[in-house]
């Protein structure tokens, strides 16, 4: 058996004190490659040389993940403003039609601070859709524009229609105040009579100023299943639940398990119900 003797070209100018026959040189460039070179028996010196320089691009799929972090950071109250918080990103998804546009805006969810220093969830995320008429020719009148906040249930319902169903929803702005009833908003989703989609329509009167407003904006079965996929999408995050999920820390599930031995299910199975 011949002994041989280890060198490293990420480390130059090593020198090791071995009389052996046999250098093995691995260089980082190549992570399988190996070479055996012979040493001079007259020394014990052995030096290596920097292999060439060669640049990496390393792409992390978590980036993907933090940007969503960002994007839905939780409203914090008054007094977490002055702490440094990632910046506010805003997305809007529009359909434009030939009589007027649908846009969508996802709010953040809200949190409040409780005495043991947590946050709760105080107000669920909700959709904005934005209605506009069609001013002339790819123009829309926004000054004309209708407002309706989509809640996590609605979007269910939007959610699990079929081709050939329809539903609606009413809102008063002002239930439970004094100006009730002075302003009705009404959306509309139903089905095309060709089957090729749905038309949204929002019908708004306001007796406060004497105006009653109703825009339609048809969507192809393409553009609903995107509505669909975005509602998919936002609905936890609406909830709250990735910021919860984002708060879960290791030591603590297994504190909770220390404290409470018989929780969960172990590595046999001992932990199934029924």
């Amino acid at each position: 058996m011949q002994n041989l003797s280890l060198s490293s070209s990420s480390s130059p100018g090593l020198g090791i004190q071995n009389p052996n026959r046999w250098s093995i040189i691995h260089s980082p460039s190549s992570l399988n490659a190996f070479t055996a070179t012979p040493l001079n028996p007259k020394t014990s010196s052995l030096s290596t040389t920097n292999p060439p320089h060669r640049t990496l691009s390393v792409k992390c799929r978590h980036s993907n993940h933090f940007e969503q972090q960002q994007r839905f950071a939780p409203k914090l109250p008054p007094e977490n403003k002055g702490k440094s918080m990632p910046p506010r990103v805003f997305v809007r998804h529009s359909i434009y039609k030939g009589n007027g546009v649908l846009s969508m805006e996802p709010q953040s969810p809200e949190f409040s601070l409780i005495d043991s220093g947590a946050f709760k969830l105080s107000r669920e995320g909700f959709v904005v859709l934005q209605f506009a008429p069609a001013s002339g020719v790819r123009h829309y009148d926004w000054d004309r524009k209708q407002v309706f906040s989509l809640s996590v249930s609605e979007m269910g319902t939007l959610i699990k229609l079929g081709a050939r169903e329809s539903c609606e929803f009413f809102h008063d702005p002002s239930i439970g105040k004094s100006d009730e009833g002075k302003v009705r908003k009404l959306l509309k989703v139903e089905p095309l009579p060709d089957g090729s989609g749905h038309v949204i329509n929002l019908s708004v009167q306001n007796k406060i100023i004497n105006m009653e407003e109703s825009i339609h904006i048809p969507v192809s079965k393409a553009e609903y299943t995107i509505l669909i996929s975005l509602f998919n999408f936002i609905v936890p995050h609406l909830l709250g639940w990735h910021i919860f999920a984002n708060s879960i820390k290791f030591e603590d599930a297994l504190r909770v398990n220390h404290a409470n031995p018989r929780s969960g299910t172990d590595l046999n199975g001992a932990g199934k119900v029924g």
